[in-house]
């Protein structure tokens, strides 16, 4: 009985040491999705991919100790609003993502869509991105349009028309953040400040550089973070 005892130890022993040095470490998904809908400003149009603000963002809530995916990103350069819809019914999403961005209608003003055609896609929109958010209106945060006109690509524009326009658009997307109660974030003040920082223009004179980018997934940053913070609690 007692040399039985002792092999059976033994056997169990060594099937332990072999269980550590050949098991494989066990991946996991990461903790944390950001889903990103927009248009140039969204994938970063001029910038590296790592340089545009979802990433940016990303980067940000990592070294704050948050597990993020890379950012999930539906946005191309020059898309309007019935053009994002139409990429939006054609991606395979996943089932829920914990936190989503919508930054969608310089192309409409710039192409002179109608503020009520605006309002009537941009409300759909905003109606998905609390879907993909999975009914949480404190995750989803909508970005205000940049001002195009201090650019050095409206040189020959009417730049006072264009800024008003701009702020015309922003009234109905602010508008419909306050009546949906998600998150909403004015970046339009900042993008103005360009007018006297070339540092803030990437170099084809119309899109935002890499540190303006910088400066909005700071305050991105913060609206996530907070969030975060209270869920843990």
């Amino acid at each position: 009985m007692s040399f039985r005892a002792f092999s059976l130890s033994g056997l169990v022993s060594g099937l332990f040491v072999l269980f550590i040095f050949t098991a494989k470490p066990v991946s996991r998904m990461s903790s944390y999705s950001l889903l990103c809908l927009g248009d140039s400003y969204t994938i970063g149009e001029m910038v590296l991919p790592k340089e545009n603000f979802p990433n940016q963002t990303a980067d940000l809530l990592r070294k704050s100790g948050y597990d993020f995916a890379d950012p999930e990103i539906v946005a191309r350069t020059g898309w309007t609003t019935d053009e994002l819809q139409a990429a939006i019914s054609q991606h395979i999403f996943k089932n829920q993502y914990d936190f989503v961005t919508l930054l969608i209608g310089v192309n409409n003003q710039y192409r002179g869509r109608s503020i009520e055609e605006y309002r009537s896609q941009f409300e759909a929109l905003l109606k998905q991105s609390i879907h993909f958010a999975s009914g949480r209106i404190d995750h989803v945060i909508v970005l205000s349009i940049p001002d195009w006109s201090v650019t050095p690509f409206a040189a020959s524009a009417d730049r006072g028309d264009i800024a008003k326009q701009i702020d015309k658009f922003n009234e109905v997307n602010k508008e419909l953040a306050a009546t949906y109660r998600v998150k909403y974030m004015d970046i339009t003040p900042d993008t103005r400040l360009a007018a006297g920082d070339q540092e803030l223009i990437a170099a084809d004179g119309l899109h935002p550089s890499a540190l303006a980018y910088a400066k909005w997934s700071e305050k991105i940053y913060q609206v996530i973070h907070q969030e975060l913070q209270q869920n843990n609690q």
